[in-house]
């Protein structure tokens, strides 16, 4: 079953051109998974005192239209499987006409906050979800493929304002951080991000961009090459 939620768009949440961003509808969407989670009693507190927590493994993203500033919008989201530790959400974003703005296919890992592992995924777990028809869309393998032609960017680390409540990186902040990357007027139709690791405070970042025909690939690794997130711009 899916849950929707409405809202406007705020100047807060719009760019240089007055629409919303691409990390503004993933906010909206992760937004859209937390109040559906809480509705049905499985929200973090919940999750948590059962040592677990769902972590983000993989987005797709497409955009076709960026809201305007003041457009009311409706966010919706859908369980539509879970498998071993994994559950998988679609999302959609629509005007009040029914325009369809913006989609999305996510992968999410059941982790054991103590070990820091995937585990196997129970019927509490799972309760209160009702599985909804998957979505239609040309769906991306979840593995991104690296250019062979990577450039190195200046390091950075990873700082206070970068984490959630998990005191992680926040999904979304690896995006933003990755879009710094872009030339200017890209205009950003479809994004891919691919979570491999979680970074913490003060962990420094090591940059490796890949610019082809249309699209940009950022990896965001460690000084030893070992990727926390890939993203992925067309």
């Amino acid at each position: 079953m899916s849950y929707s939620f409405e809202g406007r768009i705020r100047y807060s949440e719009t760019g240089e051109n007055g629409c919303l961003t691409l990390p503004g509808i993933l906010d909206y969407f992760q937004d859209c998974c937390t109040f559906h989670s809480e509705s049905i009693g499985q929200g973090m507190e919940a999750v948590k005192k059962r040592g677990l927590a769902w972590v983000l493994s993989s987005w797709q993203v497409v955009v076709d239209r960026y809201p305007r500033l003041g457009e009311t919008v409706k966010t919706t989201t859908a369980p539509y499987d879970f498998r071993g530790f994994l559950g998988m959400r679609n999302f959609t974003m629509d005007t009040q006409d029914g325009e369809r703005l913006a989609y999305a296919n996510t992968i999410w890992s059941n982790i054991n906050i103590e070990t820091g592992r995937p585990e196997k995924l129970k019927d509490e777990d799972i309760a209160g979800y009702e599985l909804s028809e998957k979505l239609v869309m040309e769906y991306a393998p979840r593995k991104i493929a690296l250019p062979k032609d990577l450039e190195a960017g200046e390091a950075f680390a990873v700082q206070k304002h970068h984490l959630d409540t998990n005191h992680h990186v926040n999904n979304c902040q690896y995006v933003r951080m990755a879009a710094d990357y872009l030339p200017e007027g890209f205009s950003i139709h479809q994004m891919r991000a691919e979570y491999k690791k979680q970074a913490v405070l003060n962990d420094v970042f090591y940059p490796q961009v890949g610019r082809e025909d249309g699209k940009v690939t950022v990896v965001l690794g460690n000084e030893q090459g070992e990727a926390y997130a890939v993203v992925e711009f067309r």
